[in-house]
């Protein structure tokens, strides 16, 4: 059965704001229910039990968020790029784009509102399944009444709704630069000397990439004085990341010339390797996002990892202590790298859709490949080679950049009691990273490569 055009563009938003739901209700949910597990003792504490827990749960929330905003931003911008004719052919007839943009704006809403109630629907049902089976197992304590709901619920699904929303608008501003001349083109992207153009964007990539610079080298510079000297960091690290991410189609596509290289030995490799930064809004809008994801897994899991390191040896005088501390920072160190992962594979979603969706808007070109020779199986492996290159980017841009913050996060804190440490690496995580890229990059090409071999060259060529 032929999927609908406009269901397959929104289905990466549906997706997203699901799971970012299903998230953040299932931490809120599941703080009640840990809370409720308490020994009745306790009870009188249980209120700042409770609220350490919604805090924590409130930074993986976020991170979440932020995740799943900048891949619905550029699931729009893709989808606007593949509207172009449409757009322009609506202002021929006296749309402004305003009103454009509010239709566009409005389709993220809906699909956010439906996406975000699927996503409360399943965080309802994993809890209730929990509280049922969880006493049987030995999970939860016998005897207790586990809450089923918490009005913090309803409040994550309408941040969710909105952030989708506010994502949709931020992805469709390229509207008002559509012109009813390219009614007679296709799908239009940026060509690179016009996103090198985009002077607004870069200076403030520029800046802010700058100040987070300097704020991370003076955090580690005062974490030899001050564990306060964190605090330094975290804004350092927030504003150059930031930077880094608003400057995506600067940084991007060298990493992905570089990437694009090791396949250039087969005329398939070589119109990948090109195709990959032959626009390079669009092949920043694909790896941007699973950057993010890596360098937030990467970057907590270095992070706690160079903690327990550091904190052991600070307390090597007590193998007691050092080993119950060991213990329990293993065990947050699993925990903590488990929900940020949650965050990569929302990125890993935008991603997917975004390749799928430019292979889509690019049906003509497909076709024009077929007709001048190119078999099934050649365009097949030339998406391949696309997304394979697209994940090595992705995933070694982010690898590094995760080491480097992990590391500097748990410098600023310990770095006054142990002076400059190495960053401690933990290996099966990384490991674990890189085997979930090479799975990525094989997940993101199979429905795109089966598409662009389905339809004739004849067929593809006559597509408006």
């Amino acid at each position: 059965m032929r999927v609908p055009a406009g269901i397959r563009e929104h289905a990466a938003t549906i997706v997203v704001s699901a799971l970012s739901t299903m998230f953040a209700v299932t931490l809120i949910l599941f703080t009640g229910v840990l809370t409720a597990a308490l020994d009745p003792a306790l009870i009188a504490e249980s209120g700042t039990f409770r609220m350490m827990l919604l805090v924590v749960s409130f930074v993986f929330i976020v991170i979440a968020l932020y995740v799943g905003a900048i891949v619905t931003a550029n699931t729009f911008a893709t989808i606007i790029a593949g509207r172009t004719r449409t757009i322009a052919l609506l202002r021929l007839v006296g749309a402004t784009s305003a009103r454009v943009r509010t239709r566009v704006a409005g389709e993220g809403l809906v699909m956010g509102a439906i996406g975000a109630a699927l996503g409360f629907v399943l965080a309802e049902a994993l809890c209730a399944v929990a509280v049922v089976w969880g006493p049987g197992l030995g999970w939860l304590p016998e005897g207790r009444v586990y809450p089923l709901f918490d009005p913090l619920a309803l409040v994550a699904l309408a941040v969710v709704v909105v952030t989708t929303w506010a994502a949709a608008w931020v992805g469709s501003r390229r509207v008002g630069r559509v012109s009813p001349v390219e009614a007679t083109g296709a799908a239009v992207e940026l060509r690179p000397e016009e996103a090198r153009g985009r002077t607004a964007r870069t200076v403030w990539a520029v800046i802010l990439f700058i100040i987070g610079a300097a704020l991370l080298t003076l955090g580690l510079l005062l974490s030899l004085v001050s564990p306060l000297a964190l605090l330094v960091s975290f804004f350092g690290g927030l504003f150059s990341f930031t930077g880094i991410a608003l400057g995506a189609h600067l940084v991007m596509p060298p990493l992905l010339r570089l990437a694009g290289s090791l396949f250039r030995g087969t005329p398939t490799g070589r119109l990948a390797a090109a195709n990959a930064v032959r626009f390079p809004e669009r092949s920043s809008r694909s790896t941007i996002g699973l950057v993010i994801g890596v360098t937030l897994v990467t970057m907590f899991a270095v992070a706690l990892d160079s903690y327990r390191t550091m904190t052991l040896l600070a307390f090597e005088n007590d193998p007691a202590l050092a080993a119950t501390l060991d213990q329990t920072l293993t065990v947050t160190t699993a925990v903590f790298t488990g929900l940020v992962g949650f965050s990569a594979v929302i990125a890993a979603v935008g991603m997917v859709n975004t390749l799928s969706l430019s292979v889509l808007q690019r049906t003509r070109e497909l076709g024009l490949l077929r007709a001048l020779g190119f078999t099934g199986g050649q365009v097949r492996r030339m998406v391949l080679a696309e997304s394979a290159q697209m994940t090595l980017a992705a995933l070694g841009f982010g690898l590094l950049l995760g080491v480097f913050y992990g590391w500097a996060a748990a410098q600023s804190l310990l770095g006054s009691q142990l002076g400059i440490a190495a960053p401690t690496i933990p290996w099966p995580v990384l490991l674990g990273v890189v085997v979930f890229g090479v799975l990525l990059a094989l997940v993101a090409a199979a429905a795109p490569a089966r598409r662009a071999i389905r339809v004739s060259p004849v067929v593809a060529l006559a597509v408006d």
